[in-house]
Parts: structure tokens; C-alpha cells; sequence
């Protein structure tokens, strides 16, 4: 059973109540935030209004669904009606969300009490969670070490049981970046799954809201909530996939101990070795179209304000401006041959999966790491295995897995948009809840 499961069936068990559990996610933010640093703005009235509200209509026999009465963060991103809205940045110091973005909306439709808002890296331009107008995003396994990015508010919040589940957004790997690096779940939907309508842009072609839950299966139950239209698909337990294992690439490096445990998740299984070379010229391509869409949405406030940025957001940004406009019609193109390319995977094998994230979490304020005895950049590493789904679209989901040292690490699943059903139905029996400590 899935936390949100668990928390369901003690409401309508009557073993406790809406009120009751808003006030223990506020009681435990008020215990740890402060070294975690995983919210941004808490609403602590209007949560508790939410929540008694939630509790009444459970009395007078209205229940919304799985969602009803529990606690949830939303990253800064994502307006929420009435609260600050400030994209992790000084541009937005004193903006407020007019009205909910629709993602939220759809929450609040479906019973969730909204407990406040996560940090974000500054506008979501990082993976390191560590560049914020409100601080660093710390990793509530070893604080001095980063969340991840850009939703490592949401991924900390969840990890430190402030909530059981939270949204983020996904550009190259946000949501399940922090995922792996927090030890919970992470979940990147189909691209247009889930509106984006009130949510901040980085890259609109690649941006995609994500969800982070202690389990795959909570954070499942919050998609079914947010594109209710594509639910009630579930496989059988004992599902059989066959899984194509995507080799090492000399571009997304993975230390050893994180190849063999992540791998070895997958023992038991039937799994195919699939050749890193079908991912080839992805990230560049990602690369090329993000650094142009995002230096589009900021162009004005680089020119206008630059003073306001976080230097090393600034510096990438900046960078980005320099990209030639062929390297954007090159990536365009190579966008849709390499959608083809992993479609045509997918007449194999019904699942492909590797490392969420080749490395553990680095301290925070790190920018290069040694893997393997070799010196790589930390940002290019974080998003290696990741970026390459947010430029096809297709679904990814990270889960915990093990830990290496005290870190803990992720394993990632990828399919196709019309089988995400199986991907979670996988994902439960190969990782079900409590399987990892």
C-alpha cells in the first residue's frame, strides 16, 4: 500500500481526519524546513480551511477520489491563487499568483489540500536545485548535499515527510532528477498529458509537470487526478515486460557501484541489452532547443535587469543567446528522426530503462565530479540519462532503488505515451512500496 493509500484508509476508516494530517504536515515543516529548505511559502490557514472543508464533505458522504484531504506542495512555478509566486528569483520578489493553474486547480477538484509552495532553482534553469532567491534545496538524507533540480523543493518535501506528495515540473529531468537523488519516486507524463496552463515556462516544447511521491503508485494516483481522462488503465499485478537495458554512454557516465546496483534491480528479469547509440545526438539536440526557448522566455529581463539573476543563471543564459539559429533547425530535425529511432525500440522491448542519474548527490555548490577517475561537470551529468525523454515526449518515471553509501540512487522507466498504464503497473512489481528502505 502507497502512503497516499494509507493516509486514504485511515480517513475513511475514521482513524483520523483531514484537519488532523494538514496540522502534522505543518508541524513537521516547521520541524525540519529550516535545515531542508524545501518550501518556499507556506499557507497554513488556508491549508487547515482546506482540510476542515475536506473533512466535512467526507461526513455529508462527498468524496473526491484518492486525493481527498491529503497534503501537497507545488513547486514555485506553478501559481497557486493568492500565494507569492516568485519562480525562485528576485525578478519575481514581490509577484502573486492571480489564480491556479490548472494542474492545481485539477488538485483542489480532486480533494488535495495544497500546504504551500517548494523551492525551485531559479526559473527552473538547473538541476542542481542549489540556485534560489530562498536558498538551496538540501537533500534531507545529508543536507549539505543537493535536492536536486530544478524541483528539489518538492523532492525534499516529500523525502522529509512534509507531505506525501508533491508537483514540480520535468524540462530536462526536474522531477526525477531530485527523485533519484531524495530516494522517492518521480514521474515525467507524456509531453501535453498534463496542461501546463499557469505554469511559469522554461522551454515550452520540452517543458512537462511532474509529480514526486514517496512511491511510483502515489505518485500514479496524483496523474489519474491531473488527466483523469486517461485513467482506470491499470495492468494486472505480476505484469510481464520485456525490458531494454540502455548501455553506458562515454556522455552520461554512471559511477560502478551505481551501475551495478541499478542494474542488478533488474536481475530477475527479462532484460535486453539495448545499444547507447540509439539515443545518438539527443542531448545536443536538447540542448540547442532548450538554450533557444529559454533564453527566449528571459531575453528582456537579461537585457532589462540582469543584476536580478543568480550569476551562475545569468552566465548559462547569456551562453544560450550565443546558440546559432541552424543548431536550433538541426535539432528540430533530429528531434523527429530520433522519436522514430526509440519508436522503433519499442517493437522489441515494451520497457527501456537505466540510471536515473549516474552519480549520487553531489555537496551542494559543487560543479564537477570525478566518475570513475574521470573529471565531469555536474549539471551535464545530472541531466544526461534524463534529457533525452523530454525531447521525444515520452513518458519517464525514476524509483528508488538502494543506496550507495548513504545516497540514495534511482532507476529510470521509459514508454511510450500510449503505454504508461504498463509502466507503472512494471514499476509496482518490481519496486512495490516499502521495498526500499
Amino acid at each position: 500500500m502507497s502512503e497516499i493509500e494509507a493516509l486514504a484508509a485511515a480517513l475513511r476508516g475514521g482513524d483520523t481526519t483531514a484537519q488532523s494530517l494538514a496540522r502534522r504536515s505543518l508541524a513537521r515543516i516547521a520541524e525540519c524546513n529550516s535545515d531542508v529548505g524545501a518550501f518556499a511559502v507556506v499557507d497554513a490557514d488556508r491549508a487547515l480551511s482546506a482540510a476542515r472543508r475536506a473533512d466535512h464533505e467526507l461526513s455529508d458522504g462527498i468524496d473526491r477520489g484518492p486525493l481527498h484531504g491529503i497534503p501537497m506542495g507545488v513547486k514555485d512555478l506553478i501559481d497557486v491563487e493568492g500565494l507569492p509566486a516568485t519562480r525562485g528569483s528576485a525578478h519575481f520578489a514581490d509577484h502573486q499568483a492571480a489564480m491556479d493553474a490548472e494542474c492545481v486547480r485539477r488538485l483542489r477538484t480532486a480533494g488535495a489540500v495544497i500546504i504551500g509552495t517548494t523551492v525551485t532553482h531559479e526559473f527552473g534553469y538547473g538541476p542542481t536545485g542549489d540556485r534560489s532567491w530562498h536558498g538551496p534545496a538540501r537533500n534531507p538524507h545529508e543536507p549539505g548535499r543537493m535536492a536536486g533540480g530544478s524541483s528539489g523543493g518538492s523532492a525534499a518535501a516529500v523525502a522529509a515527510g512534509m507531505v506525501p506528495a508533491a508537483l514540480g515540473t520535468d524540462t530536462g529531468g526536474s522531477a526525477r532528477i531530485p527523485a533519484a537523488l531524495c530516494g522517492i519516486a518521480g514521474y515525467k507524463p507524456a509531453f501535453g498529458r498534463v496542461p501546463t496552463e499557469g505554469v511559469f515556462p522554461l522551454s515550452p516544447s520540452l517543458d512537462h509537470v511532474g509529480v514526486l511521491g514517496a512511491t511510483a503508485r502515489d505518485c500514479r494516483l496524483v496523474i489519474e487526478a491531473l488527466a483523469p481522462q486517461h485513467s482506470g488503465r491499470h495492468c494486472a499485478g505480476g505484469t510481464v515486460a520485456r525490458v531494454g537495458w540502455l548501455t553506458e554512454a562515454p556522455d552520461a557516465p554512471v559511477t560502478s557501484a551505481i551501475a551495478d546496483l541499478t542494474r542488478g534491480a533488474l536481475a530477475e528479469h527479462d532484460v535486453t541489452q539495448v545499444p547507447c547509440d540509439a539515443l545518438t545526438g539527443m542531448r545536443e539536440a536538447f540542448s540547442a532547443i532548450q538554450n533557444s526557448e529559454a533564453f527566449a522566455t528571459h531575453a528582456d529581463r537579461v537585457h532589462a535587469r540582469p543584476d536580478l539573476f543568480d550569476a551562475e543563471v545569468l552566465d548559462r543564459l547569456r551562453s544560450a543567446s550565443q546558440t546559432p539559429g541552424w543548431c536550433l533547425v538541426r535539432a528540430l530535425h533530429t528531434r523527429a528522426a530520433a522519436r522514430e529511432r526509440v519508436n522503433s525500440l519499442f517493437e522489441h522491448v515494451d520497457l527501456l530503462a537505466s540510471p536515473t542519474v549516474g552519480i549520487t548527490a553531489p555537496p551542494i555548490g559543487d560543479r564537477e565530479v570525478t566518475v570513475n577517475g574521470a573529471s565531469h561537470a555536474v549539471r551535464s551529468t545530472l541531466l544526461a540519462l534524463t534529457s533525452p525523454w523530454n525531447l521525444i515526449g515520452f513518458p519517464a518515471l525514476s524509483v528508488p532503488v538502494g543506496h550507495v553509501g548513504r545516497l540514495p540512487v534511482g532507476v529510470q522507466l521509459i514508454c511510450p505515451p500510449d503505454r504508461e498504464e504498463l509502466l507503472f503497473s512494471v514499476a509496482d512489481d518490481l519496486f512495490p512500496p516499502g521495498a526500499v528502505a
